[in-house]
C-alpha cells in the first residue's frame, strides 16, 4: 500500500522540526522586510530524508497527471527538483536567473521542447516574485507549466499572485499548519 499524503505531510513536519529549519525569533529577511520567523530552507535541501519526503509528496500528486518535465529555478530547487526526477522518472530542468554569457548562452539547461507540460518546484516562497520569473522563461521558450509546487509558503501573497497567473500554487506545507504542528506537539 502506497504511503498517505498525509503521512508524508506529518513526516515533512516532523523533519523540518528535528533539523531546526524554522526558526522563531527577530529575523531580516532577504526584502528586508522583518519577520518573527525564519525558513532555513537551503538547510532542510541538503538533508536526504527531507528532500525524499518531498519529492515523494510532489510525485505522488503528479503521477496521474500528463508532466513531461520537472523544473527548478537555481539554486534552491535544483535539489527538490532533482530528487522529484529521481522519483517520478521524469527528465528535469534548472532554470538560472539569467542566461549565461558564456558557451550556449543558455537560460534553461536540460531539453525543453515546444509543448511540453511542465511542473516547477521550490523550496520556500513568499509573495511568488522569484518563481514567476522561472515561470516566465519555461513559458517564453514554448513549455506549458501545469502547476507550481513550494515546500513552505510563507502565506504573504504568493497564492493570490499565481492565481492571478491562473496557475495553481500546490505548496505541500504552510507556515500556519506548521505553526499548528508545533503547538500541538509540544
Amino acid at each position: 500500500m502506497a504511503y498517505k499524503m498525509s503521512n508524508y505531510k506529518n513526516k515533512l513536519m516532523q523533519l523540518l522540526k528535528e533539523n531546526d529549519v524554522i526558526k522563531f525569533g527577530d529575523f531580516t529577511l532577504s526584502s528586508g522586510k522583518k519577520s518573527n520567523y525564519y525558513v532555513d530552507m537551503k538547510k532542510a535541501i541538503t538533508e536526504p530524508e527531507i528532500l525524499e519526503c518531498a519529492a515523494n509528496m510532489i510525485t505522488q500528486q503528479i503521477e496521474d497527471k500528463n508532466i513531461d518535465k520537472i523544473a527548478g529555478p537555481a539554486l534552491g530547487a535544483v535539489p527538490i527538483a532533482t530528487a522529484t526526477s529521481l522519483i517520478s522518472k521524469k527528465p528535469m530542468l534548472m532554470i538560472r536567473k539569467e542566461k549565461k554569457s558564456y558557451g550556449t548562452s543558455k537560460q534553461i539547461e536540460g531539453e525543453l521542447n515546444p509543448g511540453d507540460n511542465v511542473i516547477i518546484v521550490e523550496d520556500v516562497t513568499t509573495t511568488g516574485g522569484s518563481l514567476l520569473k522561472a515561470i516566465n522563461v519555461i513559458e517564453d521558450n514554448g513549455g506549458n507549466i501545469i502547476q507550481a509546487y513550494v515546500i513552505v509558503d510563507r502565506q504573504e501573497g504568493a497564492k493570490e499572485t499565481f492565481e492571478e497567473k491562473e496557475i495553481e500554487l500546490k505548496p505541500l506545507l504552510t507556515i500556519s499548519e506548521f505553526k499548528e504542528y508545533l503547538n500541538c506537539n509540544e
